[in-house]
């Protein structure tokens, strides 16, 4: 196999228009798996294959490309980088993107092996270069920058080289190109920033977090607009959250709430500023934001019963994510009637909004009607079960008639809600009450797609794994679930085999 990769490449040197015969040895890469390819090919020197690079011929190139790719990631980082280094350094300045993108996702695994990251952090060369394609056109470039410096952050040596040599002025420099360049070069302090309070600590140093968080309330809107993203992205870690509080982001966030009636340009970043709420409140304590920053919470319901879809999708996305955990429904319930119009509103939706938000407002109500059976309290079903009659006076017939929609992502979306009331006890009696709904969900012959069987399987299991299903649903019922549920999703009975057959 080795000696046939050897003649295919002694072939290639010898010929002067190559493009078949790297055809050919790409496709008898292809054909060997890796794991094999790796014994077979530590001996090969690719210098021909690397000096094919050097080509206007960008069929030629790409080819390249995939050979090297191919046998490089068979290879060890450590022999990659002792044996040639110099070529991904060349790779880095070269005019071809695919041969920029490849010999940045080479560096980006040896800077993640301990054993052959040395060999990067003492060639300052390489990593200055490496930062440069962060201000390269292609976005693809640059993201490839972004995701292998960012694995620098993985050791004390690599946030040294990054943030206490020169190279952090290179970086500086980049950023100067444009504001778009800017965000790319944040993007990748907030990535390191959110790996440890350590790296967190080198970037805070640096200086670049505290001019991102400037950006929050400087003069142009649609950098603000990022500026909430990246320090959304930032708060996604517990010691970046903390960092912000430290620095006084939430009040100033609140504020900016508090500031966007009186904006005219504040629809731009207020989705923003309310998603970064909702993600601080999911995943620290949806009481504790509510309360810090009632300005968030009234600006969630204000949205929801706002004209703009945009607003709108907003408001649901983060109702659900509210009342997606106890916690927020307990906190959705205090609101009373706040609330209570709410609910009319996105069930007004779901019913007959514009498609994209009708099935926002599904989901959103599944997740708001969804309790474990380790939280089913007498209280919590209690409010589950009221919240579930506010949406109509016929809730159950007006969520099957959505299910009965030619759009699967409205039956879907449907079929969960019923799947969140299934575990609940009041759910189940329900649907046991509601003439012909046991038949509904058991046929079989409804919802054709993948995602639509998937959806439907889900409700079976959850009434099937019940404790209070077989009594609730009695024995006849129950026996039919248990029994879909062990045929699995897309079982199809002989009857209905046939019958299909005869149609054809």
């Amino acid at each position: 196999m080795a000696a046939s990769i050897d003649s295919l490449l002694e072939e290639i040197a010898g010929v002067e228009d190559p493009v078949e015969e790297l055809q050919s040895l790409k496709t008898a890469l292809l054909a060997i798996p890796v794991s094999v390819l790796k014994d077979s090919i530590r001996g090969q020197r690719l210098d021909v294959i690397f000096s094919l690079l050097n080509s206007s011929d960008r069929t030629q190139v790409e080819l390249c490309v995939d050979i090297l790719e191919r046998i490089l990631m068979a290879m060890s980082p450590v022999h990659v980088v002792q044996n040639y280094r110099v070529e991904l350094q060349g790779g880095l300045t070269h005019p071809n993107d695919t041969v920029k993108i490849l010999a940045l996702a080479q560096i980006g695994r040896v800077v993640e092996d301990p054993d052959a990251v040395t060999e990067i952090l003492n060639n300052h060369d390489i990593l200055r270069a490496a930062i440069r394609c962060i201000g390269e056109e292609k976005i693809a470039v640059a993201k490839q920058a972004i995701q292998s410096l960012s694995k620098l952050s993985h050791s004390k040596p690599g946030l040294d080289k990054l943030f206490q040599t020169d190279l952090l002025q290179v970086m500086k420099d980049v950023m100067a190109t444009s504001d778009i360049i800017r965000y790319r070069i944040y993007e990748l302090v907030v990535e390191i920033s959110s790996v440890s309070p350590i790296s967190l600590g080198y970037c805070a140093n640096s200086g670049l977090i505290s001019q991102l968080l400037s950006e929050l309330t400087g003069d142009d809107v649609l950098v603000r607009v990022t500026a909430v993203e990246m320090v959304t992205t930032l708060a996604h870690s517990q010691h970046g959250r903390q960092y912000l509080a430290q620095q006084g982001i939430m009040d100033k966030i609140s504020n900016m709430i508090r500031g966007a009636e009186t904006d005219p340009f504040s629809s731009l970043y207020l989705p923003g500023l309310v998603k970064f709420f909702g993600n601080l409140a999911i995943m620290d304590s949806p009481q504790q934001v509510c309360e810090t920053y009632p300005a968030f919470q009234n600006k969630v319901f204000e949205m929801a019963l706002d004209p703009d879809p945009v607003m709108i999708g907003v408001a649901l996305d983060t109702l659900g994510l509210l009342g997606s955990n106890v916690e927020g429904k307990q906190v959705l319930q205090k609101t009373g009637e706040k609330f209570k119009a709410v609910l009319s509103k996105m069930s007004q939706l779901a019913s007959s909004g514009p498609t994209e938000l009708r099935v926002r407002s599904l989901d959103a109500i599944s997740q708001l009607l969804s309790l474990q059976p380790e939280q089913q309290t007498e209280d919590l079903l209690a409010q589950t079960e009221s919240w579930f009659h506010l949406l109509s006076s016929q809730p159950m017939d007006m969520i099957r008639n959505i299910s009965t929609q030619p759009f699967p992502e409205l039956h879907c979306g449907a079929l969960r809600i019923f799947t969140a009331i299934a575990t609940q006890p009041w759910g189940q009696k329900l649907m046991i009450n509601t003439p012909g709904f046991m038949e509904f969900i058991l046929d079989r012959s409804t919802g054709q797609t993948k995602e639509a069987k998937d959806a439907k399987f889900e409700l079976i299991g959850a009434l099937a794994g019940s404790s209070t299903a077989a009594e609730i649903l009695g024995s006849q019922h129950y026996i039919r679930v248990k029994s879909y549920l062990r045929e699995g999703p897309y079982y199809v009975s002989a009857v209905a085999a046939v019958s299909t057959e005869g149609a054809d």
